[in-house]
C-alpha cells in the first residue's frame, strides 16, 4: 500500500499491518494495539534554508527536481480504534537503532519482539493511549537484531583523514578493529597507530606494534577489506589500553539528514490528511507529540533543537515537548563530515569525541571562555518554535557528561533557565539499567553495579509534562544540585565529603571538559571548563533532586560512577556503570571492617520501622508529583515484601 503526502515525506509505503498486537491484549478502555511497519521516502531540497546547515548536502546526488532522496522504516504501535487514544504521539528516539524506550516508561524487560504480551511491561504508554513511534535516523546502524537505520546518501570520491579509537578490554592478540568509514588507501604506510594506556599519556608508537588491513573473500578472490584492520598489540599494556588510528577515508555519509528525517516524518504523521495511517475519516488524529530520547538519543534532542530542527520546511513546531534523558551537557557527533553518532566523550574511552563543546545550557548567553555567544534554544526561540523541556540526568551524568554545565555558566556560577525549561537530578542512580537488575560483578569495574532503574520518575514526569503542555499547568520546580546552596561541588571538596567506605578508592575523577579543535588529525585541546559534581550524604549518596525511596531509605551506598579493575586500565571511571556498596548487617560487622556507614541494624530496628520510612518517602514524593499513585503502591508493596535484615537482603526498586 502507497501513501502520498503533500510534504517532504513524498511516499509513504506500508508494508506490514498486525492488528491486534500483543496477542489480541486490551489496554483499560483504550482496548487492543496494532502494529504498523512502513517506509518513509522523503526529499529535502539543498537551497532551502531548514535545511543548509545539513554537511555535505550540497554534495550529494539530487534528482530531477534538484532535491536529495533518502529513507527510513517507521514502526508505529496504535490503539486499533484511534478515536480511543489519547490523540498525542510517544516518539521513542531510537538508540543505534534500537527501541529503548519502553523499557524505561513501561518497564518492559525487552524491546525487541512488540507482538509479545511479555514485552508490555507495566503497559503504561498504551493505557494511557499514545500512539508510539519509532522511526530510524542513525545512517551507519548494522542490520540486525530488529534494528532500524536510515538509508542517507554517500559522497562518493571524497577522501581526508579520519581518526578511530578502540579499547577491547580484552588480552586478545591479534585483536579486529572495525573502522567507521572505509580507507581509501591500502598502503599501510599511509595511516598512524599509536598506543597509550590512559587518556592523558603520550601516544607512543613502540616497535612491536602493528597492524595490517584484513583480508577478505571475494567470490574466491582474496583481497584486502578497507574496513577492519587487524592490530598486533604490544607489550606494557593492560586490557584497557587505547588504540587509535587515523588514516585516509573515503565515502563520508550524509549524516546530518538524521535530524531532517525525524522532522519530517514526525511533520509527517501529525499534520497531513491524505490517508495518513495515523488520521481518522481523513482528519489527523493526533494535538500533540512529545519525544522520549535516552542517553545517545537524548543527545540527539538536544542537538536537533539546537541546530534548528523542531521546525519545519512550512516553519511549523514538530516536537511540543521533549525529555532528553541522561544526555548531560552534550550534543553529538552526528552533523560532521566523518561523523560517528555511536560515539561519545568519556573520560577514559573516546575523551576527544566532537560534540560536546559549547553551548551547553538552554538558554542563550555568552562562554566566558570562548566569548561565544549562543545557546541549545537560539534557534527555535528566533522561529517561535521552542517545545517545553524536561531535561533529567542521574548521577553517571555529573561524573561522565559534565551535568554542571546544564544550569552553571562557564565561569561556574548558577543561571537561570529560560521558563520552557525543567532540569530534574534523579539522585544516586545509574545511567541506565534493565528492570530486574541486582547489583552485580561485571567484568572490568571494582564495585557491584548500581541496579536501580528510575521508570517510576519518568511516567511521573511524562505525565506532567503532557499536563503543561496540554493543559497549561505547571510542571514541578526544578530539582537540580546548584551552587548557591552549597549542593554542587568541586573535586576538592567532593573528595573530603566522600566517606571513607572500606573498599573504595575515590579519588575525584571526571570526564573534564576543555575547549578543543578539531582541525587536525590528533585534536588540539586549549583552555579548562569548570565542571563540579553532587554532595553526598553520610552515606554517600547524593543530597540534591529527586531522591527517591532507595535513597531517602537506604540499604546501601549508591553511586553514578564507578571506577575500572586492575588490568583494565585501573582507577579511570568504569563507562556508565554505577556503584553499589551495601550496609553491614550489623554493628558488630561494621565495626569490624571499619565502615562509618551505619549498619541495617543500627538503621532500622525491625521491619516494621523499614516500611514505616519507605511510605513516608513514598507519600513526600506523590506530593510533589514525581510518583505516581500506581508506582507509589508498588514501592510500598516491594517494601513490605523484603527482608532488609537478612544477608540475602535487595535493595528497593525506583519502581
Amino acid at each position: 500500500m502507497t501513501i502520498t503526502g503533500q510534504g517532504k515525506v513524498v511516499w509513504f509505503e506500508i508494508l506490514e499491518t498486525e492488528s491486534p498486537t500483543f496477542e489480541g491484549l486490551e489496554f483499560a478502555a483504550i482496548g487492543p494495539y496494532e502494529k504498523i511497519i512502513g517506509r518513509a521516502y522523503m526529499e529535502v531540497d539543498p537551497h532551502d534554508p531548514h535545511n543548509s546547515g545539513i554537511v555535505d548536502l550540497a554534495l550529494a546526488e539530487r534528482n530531477a527536481a534538484g532535491h536529495v532522496e533518502f529513507s527510513t522504516e517507521v514502526v508505529i504501535l496504535k490503539p486499533v480504534d484511534l478515536n480511543k487514544g489519547n490523540k498525542r504521539i510517544f516518539y521513542d528516539v531510537l538508540n543505534r537503532g534500537r527501541k529503548v524506550g519502553l523499557s524505561l516508561m513501561n518497564d518492559a524487560p525487552s524491546t525487541k519482539d512488540l507482538t509479545s504480551t511479555a514485552n508490555v511491561g507495566n503497559g503504561y504508554l498504551m493505557r494511557m493511549g499514545y500512539t508510539i513511534v519509532w522511526s530510524g535516523w542513525q545512517a551507519d546502524v548494522p542490520p540486525g537484531e530488529e534494528r532500524m537505520w536510515l538509508e542517507a546518501p554517500t559522497i562518493k570520491d571524497v577522501t581526508d583523514t579520519n581518526r578511530d579509537e578502540f579499547i577491547f578490554d580484552n588480552d586478545y592478540d591479534p585483536a579486529v578493529a572495525h573502522l567507521s568509514y572505509p580507507a581509501a588507501n591500502l598502503d599501510v604506510t599511509k595511516a598512524t597507530l599509536t598506543v597509550r594506556q590512559n587518556e592523558n599519556d603520550v601516544r607512543l608508537s613502540p616497535e612491536d606494534l602493528s597492524f595490517e588491513y584484513l583480508y577478505v573473500d571475494r567470490g574466491g578472490v582474496r583481497a584486502h577489506s578497507a574496513s577492519e584492520i587487524l592490530i598486533h598489540r604490544p607489550k606494557g599494556f593492560d586490557a584497557g589500553a587505547i588504540y587509535e588510528f587515523t588514516y585516509p577515508a573515503t565515502d563520508p555519509i550524509v549524516m546530518g539528514l538524521a535530524f531532517a528525517s525525524t522532522r519530517d516524518v514526525i511533520s509527517f504523521l501529525r499534520r497531513e490528511s491524505n490517508r495518513n495511517p495515523l488520521a481518522s475519516d481523513g482528519v489527523p488524529a493526533i494535538e500533540y507529540v512529545y519525544a522520549l530520547g535516552i542517553s545517545q538519543s537524548g543527545r540527539f534532542l538536544r542537538d536537533s533543537l539546537y541546530q534548528g530542527f523542531n521546525e519545519d520546511e512550512r516553519g511549523r513546531i514538530v516536537f511540543d515537548g521533549i525529555i532528553p534523558h541522561v544526555a548531560g551537557s552534550r550534543k553529538m557527533f552526528t552533523n560532521f563530515r566523518w561523523a560517528q553518532p555511536g560515539r561519545y566523550s568519556r573520560q577514559h574511552e573516546s575523551h576527544l569525541t566532537p560534540g560536546d563543546q559549547f553551548p551547553f545550557t538552554y538558554g542563550v548567553l555568552t562562554d566566558s571562555v570562548t566569548g561565544q555567544r549562543d545557546g541549545i534554544l537560539a534557534r527555535c526561540l528566533a522561529s517561535g518554535t521552542c517545545p517545553k523541556i524536561m531535561h533529567t540526568d542521574t548521577g553517571t551524568e555529573f561524573w561522565q557528561a559534565r551535568s554542571s554545565l546544564v544550569v552553571t555558566g562557564t565561569s561556574g556560577t548558577d543561571i537561570e533557565l529560560p521558563p520552557n525549561v525543567r532540569v530534574y537530578f534523579i539522585a544516586s542512580t545509574p545511567h541506565g539499567v534493565a528492570i530486574d537488575a541486582n547489583p552485580s560483578e561485571t567484568p572490568t569495574c571494582q564495585q557491584l553495579s548500581n541496579p536501580l532503574h528510575c521508570g517510576g520518575p519518568m511516567r511521573a514526569l511524562l505525565h506532567a509534562l503532557d499536563r503543561w503542555v496540554s493543559d497549561g499547568i505547571e510542571s514541578p520546580a526544578s530539582q537540580f544540585p546548584s551552587r548557591s546552596d552549597g549542593t554542587l561541588i568541586d573535586f576538592e571538596t567532593s573528595i573530603a565529603k566522600f566517606p571513607n567506605v572500606p573498599g573504595v578508592n575515590y579519588k575525584g575523577t571526571v570526564n573534564g571538559l576543555r575547549v578543543t579543535h578539531y582541525n587536525q588529525s590528533v585534536p588540539e585541546q586549549g583552555a579548562t571548563y569548570p565542571v563540579f559534581v553532587p554532595r553526598v550524604d553520610s552515606d554517600g549518596n547524593d543530597v540534591a533532586g529527586i531522591r527517591l525511596p532507595p535513597i531517602q531509605v537506604p540499604v546501601g551506598t549508591y553511586l553514578g560512577w564507578n571506577l575500572r579493575r586492575q588490568g583494565f586500565a585501573e582507577g579511570e571511571l568504569c563507562g556508565l556503570t554505577g556503584s553499589f556498596i551495601p550496609f553491614a548487617q550489623t554493628r558488630a560487622d561494621r565495626l569490624a571492617s571499619g565502615d562509618p556507614r551505619l549498619s541495617l541494624e543500627e538503621r532500622y530496628p525491625n521491619h516494621e520501622a523499614y516500611v514505616y520510612e519507605v511510605e513516608q518517602a513514598v507519600r513526600g514524593l506523590v506530593e510533589q508529583r514525581f510518583l505516581l499513585e500506581e508506582d507509589a503502591q508498588r514501592v510500598l508493596d516491594a517494601a513490605k515484601a523484603s527482608t532488609i535484615q537478612k544477608p540475602t537482603s535487595q535493595p528497593l526498586p525506583c519502581n
